[in-house]
């Protein structure tokens, strides 16, 4: 199975603010200019599955690249909970330091850890590789940078902590070859 992980573009207002799961908007020339990029990037990729987040800055890039999607919960970005619309200059530096000591396994005061991010994400790939989806056949995700990360992790069976070295941008679109082994699986390209 061909699996495509792709980032939705820059939402309006996020610079320096903690967003996770706040529902924030992204403007309609980004939105443009990322289809058009993706189109160009993915029209002779063969597509079964379309799934996106259910926040807007991945529904609105779904809706805008085909008109068969579903959306699913397990393609959220991470929760940070009470963190959630600060600014990060606004964010306890302790209670942020202490978090980052062990942000797989810790949660943000009333979010969830990266841990359960990746656990989401294991789920569907479980659900997505007993779907029947095999050989050529195309998965594509719209999604959020956190979940990328877990998908890079899980699929190359890597400490989450060693995706920070690989570049996941706004409107970036990720391919993967996902085998039935783990050993199989292989990042194909980023772009």
């Amino acid at each position: 199975m061909r699996l495509y992980a792709i980032r939705h573009p820059q939402p309006m207002g996020a610079e320096g603010l903690c967003y996770g799961q706040s529902d924030l908007a992204i403007s309609p020339d980004d939105l443009r200019a990322t289809a058009a990029k993706l189109q160009g990037l993915l029209v002779d990729k063969p597509i079964d599955c379309w799934l996106s987040s259910p926040l807007q800055r991945c529904e609105q890039l779904a809706r805008t690249l085909t008109d068969d999607f579903r959306c699913d919960d397990r393609l959220l970005e991470m929760h940070f909970g009470e963190w959630e619309s600060l600014s990060w200059d606004d964010i306890d530096r302790q209670a942020f330091d202490d978090w980052m000591v062990d942000y797989v396994n810790q949660a943000p005061p009333g979010g969830e850890s990266f841990g359960a991010v990746q656990r989401r994400v294991t789920e569907l790939l479980a659900e997505l590789k007993a779907s029947g989806l095999t050989g050529e056949a195309g998965v594509a995700l719209v999604t959020h940078g956190g979940v990328i990360r877990s998908l890079l992790a899980e699929l190359l069976e890597i400490p989450v902590e060693s995706t920070w070295h690989f570049s996941v941008g706004y409107g970036s679109l990720l391919e993967f070859e996902v085998g039935e082994l783990a050993y199989q699986n292989r990042l194909l390209g980023m772009l």
